[in-house]
C-alpha cells in the first residue's frame, strides 16, 4: 500500500514539474492575448487564471499534444471569444487598460507618441476578428506563420491574407489621419 501512495506522489511531483516548466512560463503572454482581445485587465486576469486551470486539469494528456503553447493560446482565444459573446461582457474604454511608457521628457512628444498609439490601437480594434487576432499574434506576440495558423486554425495562406490586409488598414487610416490636406505633388 505505501509502494502505491509512493508512486502516486511521485507522479503528481512528475505533473507538477512539468507543468511548471512548459506551461506556466507562458502566463504573460496569454494574459497579453486576452487583455489585447478583451480590453479588460481584470477580464484577462481571470480569463488566464481560467486557461491555467483548464491546463492544469488536464496536466496528463498535455504530453498528448505536439504545441502546449498553441493549445494554450488556443483555448485562450476561443474563452475570449465565448466571453465576448456571452450576455454579460460589457465593453469599456481601451483608456482603462492602456499606459504608454516613453523614454523622453518632453511633456508634448509624450502626448503626441501616446495619441498615435491610442489612434493605432483603436484602429486595431476596429479590424474584424480574424485580422485582430493575426496582428497581435505576430506583430505584437511575435509567433511564426506556423504557429498562428495552428492557434488560430486558419490555413497558412489565410493567416497571411489577413496579417496584409490588417496592415494595409491601419497604414491606411494613418495615412488618412496624418497626411489629411496634404496633396502629393
Amino acid at each position: 500500500m505505501l509502494q502505491i501512495v509512493d508512486s502516486v506522489v511521485y507522479l503528481i511531483d512528475m505533473a507538477l514539474e512539468k507543468f511548471k516548466k512548459e506551461v506556466l512560463p507562458l502566463q504573460n503572454k496569454i494574459f497579453r492575448f486576452a487583455n489585447r482581445i478583451l480590453k479588460k485587465e481584470n477580464e484577462a486576469e481571470d480569463l488566464t487564471q481560467d486557461v491555467f486551470l483548464k491546463l492544469w486539469s488536464m496536466k496528463d494528456k498535455l504530453g498528448e499534444y505536439r504545441n502546449v503553447e498553441a493549445l494554450a493560446m488556443t483555448m485562450t482565444r476561443n474563452l475570449c471569444f465565448d466571453r465576448i459573446k456571452s450576455k454579460r461582457w460589457n465593453n469599456t474604454s481601451l483608456n482603462e487598460t492602456y499606459h504608454q511608457k516613453s523614454t523622453t521628457n518632453d511633456p508634448y512628444k509624450k502626448a503626441e507618441l501616446s495619441n498615435s498609439m491610442e489612434h493605432i490601437k483603436n484602429i486595431i480594434d476596429d479590424l474584424p476578428d480574424k485580422q485582430r487576432t493575426v496582428i497581435q499574434l505576430r506583430d505584437v506576440e511575435s509567433y511564426e506563420f506556423k504557429e498562428i495558423a495552428e492557434i488560430t486554425g486558419m490555413a497558412m495562406d489565410s493567416v497571411r491574407v489577413n496579417l496584409s490586409r490588417a496592415r494595409k488598414k491601419i497604414k491606411a487610416e494613418l495615412e488618412k489621419k496624418y497626411n489629411y490636406g496634404l496633396k502629393r505633388a
